[in-house]
């Protein structure tokens, strides 16, 4: 049954389906509010297996073992952090004290293999994309675990599982940890690297940033790393900061595919409505907005965890 989980549901097929459909709702989205059309629904299910028939070429001066192997490790992180978040109830598929860390360890492997990837494949653009990834990567990554941090502080667990049945209890509490709910929502459109955190890999500045050398089915991994860590990231706000658990399975799953689209769709907003930051203003607004923002949080969660002591 655990082969089952990990391969067909919740796991890689899921995954897979999801974040296409989740792409899908992102770019349609996105283009209705520009007054645009936007995509057929199959479209990203058209890109991804037209870019498996390309032929992937890997640069002369790469090397060629960690070219190829960069995007399977991206992908497979991406896969592994979703086992550990809940999905349709306040329990992951596998929870064990600490699975947080976890989480956040194998989130922070994909810029890392992206940052690998540009600066491996010995092109200026690749290589000018991977420096912003590692800059942005030092911007939103505190105050994404500082948010983390508080929520955990104060339900007494290093578990999503934990902290999810926590404030499932108190739902009441979980009202303490909306300036950490901004903050992460912010995070995550840094992580993803969208509009206006986009630097790392702006068309109009460096190509395609860190995956400029990237193609064919390397590239297909690549891209569906991204879209999967988008469900993974999606899935830890939901549970952390809108903690709300049916007991009912069924019902459970479809309030989780309501909470991820909602999310998503203020992402999508944000990504509309703003215009790109170059990466110094992006840095600026990470440690002087959200650093201040994340610590006011922190300081919510400790006198409420010593309140209820």
């Amino acid at each position: 049954m655990s082969i089952f989980y990990i391969l067909i549901f919740p796991g890689l097929l899921f995954l897979i389906v999801y974040a296409l459909a989740l792409q899908f709702v992102d770019r349609k989205v996105y283009a209705r509010l520009q007054n645009r059309k936007g995509p057929p629904w199959f479209q990203p299910l058209a890109d991804f297996i037209k870019l498996l028939g390309k032929e992937t070429i890997v640069p002369d001066e790469a090397n060629p073992t960690l070219f190829k192997a960069l995007p399977v490790i991206a992908l497979a992180a991406a896969v592994t952090a979703f086992l550990y978040v809940p999905v349709w109830g306040t329990k992951s598929l596998f929870p064990f004290p600490g699975d947080a860390v976890v989480v956040l360890y194998l989130l922070t492997l994909l810029p890392l293999s992206f940052f690998l990837a540009g600066w491996n494949s010995s092109s200026m653009y690749a290589t000018i994309g991977s420096q912003r990834v590692l800059t942005q990567l030092f911007a939103y990554e505190v105050p994404l675990f500082m948010t983390i941090l508080g929520a955990a502080m104060l339900s007494g667990s290093w578990s999503f599982s934990g902290i999810a049945e926590f404030y499932a209890g108190r739902p009441v509490l979980a009202l303490l940890n909306l300036p950490g709910l901004a903050v992460a929502v912010l995070a995550a459109q840094g992580k993803l690297e969208r509009v206006p955190f986009d630097t790392p890999d702006a068309e109009t500045e460096i190509v395609a940033g860190a995956f400029t050398e990237y193609g064919g089915r390397l590239y297909a991994f690549f891209k569906l790393s991204v879209d999967i860590e988008t469900v993974v990231l999606l899935a830890v706000i939901g549970a952390v900061f809108l903690p709300f658990f049916p007991a009912n399975p069924a019902l459970g799953f479809l309030v989780f595919v309501v909470k991820t689209l909602a999310v998503l769709l203020v992402l999508t907003v944000i990504k509309t409505v703003t215009a790109r930051l170059r990466i110094e203003q992006m840095v600026r607004f990470c440690w002087m907005v959200m650093m201040p923002l994340a610590l006011f949080q922190l300081v919510i969660d400790l006198a409420a965890k010593g309140w209820i002591v």
